[in-house]
């Protein structure tokens, strides 16, 4: 499969993105190198290979979570532009 200026063009629309004749000569260099690489993944024979689940056999890896810095309210509250007794005050605002 060959991408030619037409499909970056049609692409590019797509995605909403605008490209001079150079940089879309370049994408469509870059598009053509990425699957050519798939063409030639494609050749080999994975019949045998179990799909990839994880890269590695630790699975979900959690730290146990620690409190590092405790403030108190008056000390969050100290520099905010705008507070109203225990909380900050924000613009309103209707969705």
């Amino acid at each position: 499969m060959n991408i030619d200026q037409e499909t970056i063009a049609k692409i590019a629309h797509l995605a909403r993105l605008e490209f001079n004749a150079d940089e879309a000569t370049e994408l469509s260099k870059d598009f053509n190198k990425i699957l050519n690489w798939m063409d030639k993944l494609n050749e080999l024979n994975t019949d045998d290979v179990a799909p990839l689940i994880h890269m590695s056999e630790e699975v979900n890896v959690l730290r146990e979570d620690v409190i590092k810095q405790d403030i108190t309210h008056e000390e969050a509250l100290f520099n905010a532009p705008k507070k109203d007794s225990d909380y900050f005050r924000v613009p309103k605002f209707l969705s």
